[in-house]
């Protein structure tokens, strides 16, 4: 069997490589880490698992369909733009948090409210460039199922961000992180956040 290999870099490979890097790269620097001093339950963090593992694996199912990207080149250029937007604001909030990030729930030696830097934007800027890069990718594929998974994506890091807040308040003390979450919104910048 022979395969053909692509002699001119389309959009979506670009977008699927950008992708590639980005998550080789994210978990070598998972080396780079505090010592964890409490976590949430095994349960709770295998179901982040799988739920991600569906997400990421609607996310790359390419369906062709119609509209695809290919008379429009310029639009998909800058979506990929836009997908290393979120890789480079995900990878600004990694480094800024340093050894106090984890990709599960977890507190690390050290821990504490962090609200400086991608931080002063959005309470997980984390998820927020994950899941800018997300969309972007999905609707490079032009495919509904590939913009299912971002959805997939988009609800699963929202509940997620739900319960990392819960446990930080528990572990950090409420009114700390209260009082950070009452001026910084959780994944959209420049949102209002006062309520009635």
């Amino acid at each position: 069997m022979v395969y053909a290999v692509p002699t001119t870099m389309t959009p979506y490979l670009a977008g699927a490589i950008l992708w590639g890097v980005f998550l080789l790269t994210w978990y070598a620097a998972m080396l780079w880490t505090a010592r964890a001093v409490a976590r949430t339950s095994i349960q709770s963090r295998v179901l982040d698992y799988l739920l991600y593992i569906v997400g990421f694996g609607l996310l790359f199912t390419r369906a062709q369909v119609p509209g695809d990207w290919h008379n429009l080149v310029w639009i998909a250029d800058a979506l990929v733009g836009l997908e290393l937007v979120g890789f480079a604001f995900a990878w600004w909030a990694r480094i800024h948090l340093g050894q106090l990030w984890s990709g599960m729930i977890t507190l690390r030696e050290g821990h504490r409210v962090v609200d400086t830097g991608p931080y002063r934007l959005v309470r997980h800027p984390i998820y927020t460039g994950f899941l800018l890069a997300a969309l972007a990718f999905a609707l490079i594929a032009a495919s509904p199922v590939a913009l299912l998974g971002a959805v997939a994506l988009g609800v699963q890091m929202t509940w997620k961000a739900q319960r990392e807040e819960t446990f930080l308040r528990q572990q950090l003390g409420a009114a700390a992180y209260d009082s950070y979450a009452a001026r910084t919104p959780m994944l959209i910048p420049f949102t209002a956040l006062r309520r009635a």
